[in-house]
């Protein structure tokens, strides 16, 4: 078992690596960008990169607090649900309805891997190697497929 303090300092020794590993890296635009604190510039929008001692995810996350607007952003998300799958080059599980850590209504499109342990150092390449690719290909989906969502800003 591990302390709080132990949990604190190892969650964020992976997430200072990882942002470290993924500093060098452009944006799908050719940009900088801060991969760790992904900007969609959208309100109640995110990209989210999420881990603990039993698994990991990473998705989109809309957490409008009016549900027939959540409904509406993810409608349009299944309106462009293929070129989410061209970049990402993988199908993603898709909820309408769920509930935060708080237990807040949101909606997400996410992956998952199972088991994996965020406090294993050892670990640590998995997942590098399952976040990376996968918030690239957000990335890019997100350089063109932000548009269908002018009329929703």
């Amino acid at each position: 078992m591990y302390s709080k303090t132990e949990i604190t300092q190892l969650r964020q020794a992976f997430w200072t690596t990882f942002g470290q590993y993924m500093q060098p890296v452009p944006s799908a635009d050719g940009g900088p960008i801060n991969w760790i604190n992904y900007k969609t510039g959208l309100k109640h929008v995110y990209f989210r990169l999420q881990a603990d001692n039993r698994h990991a995810t990473i998705g989109i996350e809309l957490t409008h607090p009016d549900a027939g607007l959540r409904e509406l952003f993810f409608e349009q998300f299944r309106e462009v649900r293929p070129l989410l799958e061209e970049a990402t080059e993988e199908t993603w599980t898709w909820e309408a309805y769920a509930l935060d850590a708080n237990g807040q209504p949101l909606s997400r499109i996410y992956q998952e891997l199972r088991p994996i342990n965020l406090f294993d150092r050892e670990q640590w390449p998995q997942l590098i190697s399952f976040f990376k690719p996968r918030l690239m290909a957000l990335d890019a989906f997100w350089s063109t497929g932000q548009y269908a969502f002018d009329e929703l800003r």
